[in-house]
């Protein structure tokens, strides 16, 4: 189980980033976090990861997250974690080597799957195609739990729409997904659980089947647990008009 207890964070001292968030995701879940542009989504997986300061804890099955356990988790983000001199036949000798669980197979699946070029250093290859190369070795590295922050810019719907049905077939009961994004309707039907973030602390946090027990689709669920106004593009357009007349 991973839990963040009581988290939080705040830049230079004024912006809350993370205002005392509690949050339990358990063996085996996808989840899809979802929430506007400084929500808090990439803050709440970076303090898991020990990429930032914080207050509170985070916890993976009752220990602290250190160097002795931190290989069960793993790190996916459109920032790209991998060596860019590095190709990425030299990154799967580089992993085999640093991490006991890494599977190649799953390695060499993915890099197939994406059309990657084995022996091109990471520095030349395309946006799309650097952020493959993140999600290929943030799958293989042999993590419990998969942390993925805004995976798939840059790649076409196509690819996306694949790549989520190779996933769940790829993926063993114990592995465990967090999924950063804003493309809800796009893994509506690949998550099983949808938390919501608005200003560093949980606005929702729901299953699958519960929305479909309600009727309620995750756009719907979405939009009324961040009070979505629709009528604000009316609104501002009929303030310029009313400016105008002036």
């Amino acid at each position: 189980m991973l839990n963040w207890n009581n988290v939080y964070k705040s830049y230079w001292g004024a912006n809350r980033a993370l205002d005392s968030v509690s949050l339990s995701v358990g063996p085996g879940e996808i989840v899809g976090l979802f929430g506007a542009n400084g929500a808090g989504k990439t803050t709440l997986l970076k303090c898991a990861l020990g990429l930032l300061r914080y207050t509170g804890s985070v916890t993976l099955d009752g220990e602290p997250i250190t160097h002795r356990n931190i290989a069960r988790l793993s790190f996916a983000t459109c920032e790209h974690s991998f060596f860019p001199a590095l190709t990425p036949a030299a990154h799967r000798e580089f992993y085999k080597e640093h991490f006991p669980t890494f599977r190649e197979k799953r390695f060499d699946a993915l890099m197939d799957f994406f059309a990657l070029p084995l022996h091109r250093r990471a520095r030349g290859f395309s946006t799309g195609q650097k952020n493959q190369l993140e999600v290929t070795l943030a799958l293989s590295q042999g993590a419990d739990y998969i942390l993925m922050d805004e995976p798939f810019a840059g790649n076409d719907v196509f690819n996306r729409e694949d790549f989520y049905r190779l996933l769940l077939g790829l993926l063993e009961p114990e592995e465990t997904i967090i999924l950063s994004t804003h493309l809800l309707e796009e893994v509506q039907h690949f998550i099983s659980r949808a938390v919501l973030l608005d200003r560093g602390t949980i606005a929702g946090d729901v299953t699958t089947g519960e929305l479909e027990e309600r009727g309620e689709s995750l756009m719907d669920f979405v939009k009324s647990s961040l009070h979505y106004r629709g009528d604000r593009v009316l609104k501002t357009l009929e303030g310029l008009d009313d400016g105008e007349e002036e």
